[in-house]
């Protein structure tokens, strides 16, 4: 979800991660836009305020809405709020858009509110659902074997211990059933070394691969990626922030082999019909955050900004395989 920063005081969000280079790499700003992780709104105000005729937010966590009450009606019908997925994004609107914007990852408020279950620095249920619907944190740690277990942290949160981790959770759930976020930091505490200085906490990349599987984020981000193909207008811009290098990859090389710069990935394949890009890139690199915001927000250190134009060729077909997209077994214990 958006990676915006909690409304201040006066009801209205802070300014999010990378704003400023995105809306300088999408000017000029116009028409319709559909931002896909609305949050605490800070993309949808972002993109009103430099020129968009209106903008529909969305977003599968329904708490985010009633923290927008407070200001989102000051833009009437400029601003729309749709309770619902991005992977969906080309259906929410009846018309093709100039622009979709995708923030992904968890939000900075979503990791301040204990009782949602996603930071492993405070002490809450074991859930990390964004939509507050559906199999949990604690569904999935609790019933899944080992070895699903271990894919998940491995594939996910390029965690190199994650069969150990994964032996000693199903281990520690035969006495007890994981119901807190402070009994899975144990465990995993217990598997790894202690951090040096600098080093981030010892649950940082479990708790990121379970928080993706319980929302299918690399799954989402692959759909939605195509839904704005389809939902772009000739000349709509495309705009992705990402947090890690698993969502970095999928998107780079999804523009890549939308804008035709892919390629062969084996030379001695039979050669296919070669189709029209759907992309023009802005940018063969991403876009990072200058010296200013990082001292403004440190968050911002591992973002990447990647843009680019869509043109008026028929959306296509996606070999999601060469995306990078992890084949994981689900299975869970009978």
């Amino acid at each position: 979800m958006a990676a915006a920063e909690r409304p201040a005081s006066d009801s209205r969000p802070h300014v999010p991660v990378l704003l400023r280079p995105l809306l300088a790499a999408v000017a000029p700003v116009e028409g319709l836009w559909l931002d896909g992780t609305f949050g605490a709104g800070g993309y949808s105000i972002g993109l009103l305020e430099a020129g968009a005729a209106r903008v529909i937010g969305v977003d599968r966590d329904p708490a985010v809405f009633d923290m927008a009450a407070g200001w989102a009606e000051a833009y009437g019908d400029r601003l729309g709020l749709v309770e619902g997925t991005f992977s969906k994004l080309d259906t929410y609107s009846d018309v093709p858009l100039d622009g979709v914007v995708l923030d992904l990852g968890v939000s900075s408020m979503q990791l301040d509110q204990a009782e949602r279950g996603f930071s492993f620095m405070k002490e809450g249920p074991l859930d990390m659902r964004m939509s507050q619907s559906g199999p949990s944190a604690a569904d999935l740690v609790n019933e899944l074997d080992e070895t699903a277990l271990a894919d998940i942290l491995y594939h996910y949160g390029e965690e190199r211990a994650s069969r150990r981790i994964a032996r000693t959770i199903v281990e520690a759930r035969k006495t007890q059933p994981f119901e807190t976020t402070a009994q899975l930091v144990a465990v995993i505490e217990r598997c790894l070394p202690r951090p040096k200085p600098g080093q981030s906490h010892p649950a940082t990349r479990s708790f990121q691969a379970i928080r993706i599987a319980v929302n299918d984020e690399l799954g989402e981000l692959v759909e939605g990626l195509c839904a704005a193909e389809r939902a772009l207008k000739p000349g709509g811009k495309l705009a992705v922030v990402s947090f890690h290098s698993i969502e970095d990859r999928i998107v780079k090389r999804f523009l890549q082999a939308r804008s035709g710069g892919a390629g062969r990935a084996n030379r001695y394949a039979p050669e296919t019909e070669e189709q029209a890009p759907q992309f023009r890139l802005l940018s063969r690199r991403a876009i990072g955050a200058d010296d200013q915001e990082l001292a403004e927000n440190p968050r911002a250190r591992s973002a990447k900004l990647r843009v680019a134009v869509r043109s008026d060729a028929p959306a296509g077909d996606v070999d999601r395989a060469a995306l990078g997209l992890p084949a994981l077994m689900t299975g869970r214990n009978g």
